[in-house]
């Protein structure tokens, strides 16, 4: 019997992981630009882009901007 198929990432957690892989030109931009383009409050999107770092899928789909991401949280934990 084979494993059941992993559920594909949702259109929204494929953007948050392309915005994560842009860089903002000003303080404020990324803000700005979740709250217009994804419609999320920036406090709920950073919650979503942290459980994404914990995510397989993601890190299949976008590996370079998860890794990079997941080594800033360790790096913040570490300095609390």
């Amino acid at each position: 019997m084979s494993a059941p198929a992993e559920r594909p990432l949702s259109s929204l957690e494929e953007g948050i992981l392309a915005f994560e892989g842009r860089d903002w030109p000003a303080p404020g931009a990324k803000e700005r630009a979740i709250r217009e383009q994804l419609d999320l409050a920036p406090v709920r999107y950073y919650q979503l882009l942290n459980a994404l770092l914990d995510d397989p899928r993601a890190l299949a789909h976008a590996p370079v901007t998860v890794n990079r991401l997941r080594r800033v949280r360790a790096a913040r934990r570490t300095e609390r």
